[in-house]
């Protein structure tokens, strides 16, 4: 059984998602039944880095149901920089975090799906990148995302992003602080 908080942001989380359409519905109907088919195990452990100091600025900027949902359950994540980030490049070393909600890690463990959230400082790149799943991207506050397909753009906080399987894609922080949700069927 999934604590309260978990839950709850699990069930805005799906609400969220409904605004989905194209592929985008498709991955965002399979995630969903991922995470209502079956819990995880869980993982205890949280560990916060100085960017997370942005989280309530950007859930103070956009407030909403989901995002007051996230704000309550972003205390207990592990958030870490991304794997590749190079201390040398200090304004991304610092600018950035990630935190999986569910996956490896995560405060539910699972190998089906991912769940994380993004936060970056404003003026921040998070660098190009790919992976083979497709992805679908809730922005909880401004922000620009790009991908091969596309230019850059801001869907606004009730609006979302997809990228196709293996495409190449990239976001980045305008003035305000950036706070986004991505959803991977794995």
């Amino acid at each position: 059984m999934r604590d309260k908080v978990l839950s709850d942001f699990l069930d805005a989380a799906a609400v969220g998602l409904a605004v989905t359409t194209g592929a985008a519905a498709l991955v965002a109907a399979e995630v969903v039944t991922r995470w209502q088919g079956r819990v995880g195990g869980p993982r205890g452990g949280a560990e916060r880095l100085p960017v997370c100091d942005w989280i309530a600025p950007a859930v103070a900027a956009h407030p909403g149901a989901l995002a007051q949902s996230f704000a309550k359950l972003a205390p207990g994540l592990r958030w870490q920089r991304r794997a590749s980030a190079d201390p040398r490049d200090a304004a991304f070393w610092n600018g950035h975090a990630n935190a999986l909600v569910l996956g490896p890690g995560g405060l539910e463990e699972r190998d089906d799906v991912w769940l994380g959230v993004t936060v970056m400082v404003p003026g921040t790149l998070y660098p190009d990148h790919s992976h083979p799943p497709a992805e679908v991207y809730l922005p909880l506050s401004a922000g620009e995302w790009w991908n091969a397909g596309m230019a850059w753009t801001d869907p606004g906080p009730q609006g979302f992003i997809y990228n196709p399987p293996g495409i190449l894609h990239a976001m980045r922080a305008g003035p305000e602080p950036f706070l986004a949700l991505w959803f991977l069927p794995i």
